[in-house]
């Protein structure tokens, strides 16, 4: 009877991880500004001002892109032609990142994200800050 148990208990947590990780997928779209980059060895850089944010675009599929863009005062964005693949995947209660590029493929591991601030690690474990942009409205 106590494995039983045991073994609810445990299949009730797993599961409630996973749906809770699920919804933190949602916050990942939209543009991002750096805020701050903690790097392995613990020295930590913050970015008062930025030239350039990302933009994260996903579709249902957890699939998508990120881009470099630069902010103008019209409102409007230039950006490069350099684009990233992404993928999201769901593991082990985490919800990693798979970017690519016609020259490399690397891995990230979202450590926290909300509506306001999305934080990651990359496979050096260095540990970037980012807050959802705002754009400059001079109208």
């Amino acid at each position: 009877m106590k494995k039983t148990i045991v073994l609810f208990v445990l299949f009730i947590l797993i599961n409630s991880c996973s749906k809770e990780t699920e919804t933190y997928i949602q916050y990942i779209d939209g543009y991002w500004e750096i805020e701050s980059v903690t790097l392995a060895n613990g020295y930590k850089k913050e970015y008062k001002v930025n030239q350039t944010i990302d933009y994260i675009a996903l579709n249902d599929s957890l699939k998508g892109f990120r881009k470099k863009m630069k902010p103008q005062l019209n409102g409007k964005y230039k950006t490069s032609n350099d684009t990233e693949i992404l993928h999201i995947k769901i593991e082990n209660d985490s919800i990693n990142l798979y970017y690519s590029t016609k020259f490399t493929e690397w891995k990230e591991t979202i450590l926290m994200v909300n509506t306001s601030h999305l934080q990651i690690v990359n496979q050096n474990n260095d540990v970037y800050l980012y807050k959802r942009f705002t754009p400059i409205n001079l109208n």
